[in-house]
C-alpha cells in the first residue's frame, strides 16, 4: 500500500472507538486499547483462558486451541509459574510490539501471562477445573466468540464506521469530530483515498463544510485537503463535488484555524490540476492570494500558504502547455504584493516571497520592467542584503540567513537575466 504521509497505524485511532467483549456476551464500550502502557486485558479474562485450556485438555495433555490461538495446558503453565516464581516477569520482546502496541493479540495475552500473580493463577485454575463439562463448554465458546470479535479491523470498515457516524444527525458534536478526526488519519494511504469516494465519503466530509460550527468545518476542510494532496483522483471527485469555491469562501473565515485548512485545502486541490485552477481563477483566486499577502495583520501561516500556492500556479503554468493562462500570474499589482512580501520580518516568508518571485521571474508571460519599475524588485533585493549581512552577524540565525542570502542570489541573477532581454 502506498503512503503518502507519515504512515501512522490506523491502530492509533482505536482509542476510545474499539470495544471490547466481556466474557458474558455483549460489548463493552470505551477501552482503550492503544497506548502501549494500557494495552491490558483484564486479568480475570487470562486466568479463565488458561484455566479453560487446562480442564479442557487434561486427558490429553496436549496444548490446547482456544479462538485459533494455541496455548500450553494450565497444567505446563502452572509448571512453569513454579519454576519461575523468583523470577522476573517476562518482558515483550521488541519484535513482539508494533507501533503503537503489540503485533498480535497473542503476544498481548503473553505478556500479560508473564506479569499475572502466579498465586492467582493457580487459583483460577482449581476453580475452573471443579465446574460442570457443559459449564465450561459454554465459556469456551464465549471466549471463541469474543477473539474473533477482536480480530482488528480493517481501515476499510474503519472509514464505513466514521462515514456512518457523519451520516448520522443524532450523534453529538464530539461523536461527529472525533470521525472527522479518523478520517484524516485513515486517508493518508492514497489507496485509502482513493476509496472514501467509494464508500460516500465525500460527500459526507464535504456536507461538513456547511456546518455551523467551526470545528466540524475546520475539519472537514483538512480531511479533504489531506485525501486530495499529490492525488489526481480524489481531486478530480472532489471537484466534481463542487468543493472547491465553499473551500475558497472558507479562507475569508475569522476562525483563523478554520481559514489555514481551507487554504490547505485550496492549494492541494488545484496543485498540478490544471482544471482546479481554471475554477480558482473563475472564482477570483488573485484577490484571494492578494488580500491575504498584503495584509500584515492576517495570520502568518495564511501569507506563506499564499507565497508558496502563487509560486506553485508559476510553475504549473511554465511547465504545462495546458495550463490556463491568467492575467493575474503577471499582473503589476499581483507581482508587487509578492515583492513585498521581502520586507516581511519573518524570515520563512522572506524565503516562500523569494522563491514565488523566482517562479514568477522564469515565466514569459511576466515583464522585467515591471518587476524593475513598478515593483522595485532591485531596491527590494539590495534592501534584504543589507539585512542579511547585519543578521549573520547572530549565531543562532547565521546558517539559516546564509542560505536566504544564496536565494537572494540567485534570484538577483534570473532578475539580471530577465532584464538583458529588454530592448532599449
Amino acid at each position: 500500500m502506498n503512503n503518502k504521509g507519515s504512515g501512522r497505524r490506523h491502530i492509533r485511532l482505536l482509542s476510545n472507538r474499539v470495544v471490547v467483549g466481556a466474557v458474558g456476551g455483549g460489548w463493552v464500550p470505551g477501552m482503550d486499547l492503544l497506548p502501549r502502557a494500557r494495552l491490558w486485558f483484564p486479568l480475570t479474562l487470562f486466568l479463565l483462558f488458561l484455566a479453560l485450556s487446562w480442564v479442557g485438555d487434561t486427558a490429553s495433555n496436549k496444548s490446547s486451541s482456544v479462538g485459533g490461538m494455541f496455548w500450553a495446558t494450565a497444567k505446563d503453565e502452572l509448571s512453569q509459574v513454579e519454576r519461575s516464581d523468583a523470577e522476573e516477569p517476562a518482558a515483550v520482546e521488541p519484535d513482539e510490539m508494533e507501533e503503537g502496541g503489540f503485533s498480535s493479540v497473542e503476544s498481548m495475552l503473553q505478556w500479560a501471562i508473564g506479569h499475572s500473580d502466579p498465586a492467582k493463577l493457580r487459583e483460577a485454575a482449581q476453580d475452573v477445573k471443579h465446574l460442570p463439562s457443559s459449564e465450561i463448554k459454554k465459556r469456551q465458546a464465549e471466549l471463541q466468540d469474543l477473539m474473533e470479535k477482536l480480530k482488528m479491523p480493517s481501515d476499510a470498515d474503519l472509514m464505513k464506521v466514521a462515514i456512518a457516524d457523519l451520516n448520522n444527525s443524532s450523534l453529538s458534536f464530539d461523536e461527529r469530530y472525533r470521525a472527522l478526526n479518523e478520517l484524516l488519519i485513515l486517508v493518508e494511504p492514497i489507496d485509502n483515498a482513493n476509496d472514501l469516494y467509494k464508500l460516500g465519503g465525500l460527500d459526507a466530509v464535504i456536507k461538513g463544510l456547511n456546518s455551523s460550527e467551526s470545528e466540524i468545518r475546520t475539519m472537514s476542510a483538512w480531511v479533504l485537503g489531506e485525501a486530495s494532496q499529490n492525488n489526481p483522483l480524489v481531486q478530480k471527485q472532489i471537484l466534481n463535488l463542487g468543493a472547491l469555491q465553499k473551500l475558497m469562501k472558507l479562507v475569508a473565515s475569522s476562525p483563523v484555524e478554520e481559514a489555514v485548512k481551507a487554504l490547505y485545502a485550496v492549494s492541494a486541490l488545484i496543485r498540478n490540476n490544471v482544471e482546479g485552477q481554471q475554477i480558482f481563477y473563475a472564482a477570483d483566486g488573485e484577490l484571494m492570494l492578494r488580500d491575504i499577502m498584503s495584509n500584515s495583520s492576517c495570520d502568518i501561516r495564511l501569507r506563506k500558504k499564499s507565497a508558496v500556492l502563487a509560486a506553485d500556479l508559476a510553475v504549473s503554468l511554465s511547465a504545462n502547455t495546458h495550463a490556463p493562462v491568467t492575467a493575474f500570474l503577471h499582473g503589476s499589482l499581483f507581482l508587487k504584493t509578492v515583492v513585498d512580501l521581502t520586507a516581511e520580518y519573518d524570515l520563512d516568508l522572506q524565503e516562500k516571497a523569494l522563491i514565488a518571485i523566482r517562479s514568477l521571474l522564469q515565466l514569459g508571460t511576466t515583464e522585467a520592467k515591471i518587476f524593475k519599475d513598478f515593483c522595485e524588485l532591485g531596491k527590494a533585493l539590495e534592501n534584504m542584503r543589507r539585512k542579511f549581512e547585519e543578521l549573520m552577524l547572530e549565531e543562532d540565525q547565521k546558517e539559516f540567513v546564509q542560505e536566504l542570502e544564496i536565494l537572494r542570489q540567485e534570484v538577483e541573477h534570473v532578475f539580471l537575466k530577465k532584464l538583458e532581454k529588454v530592448p532599449e
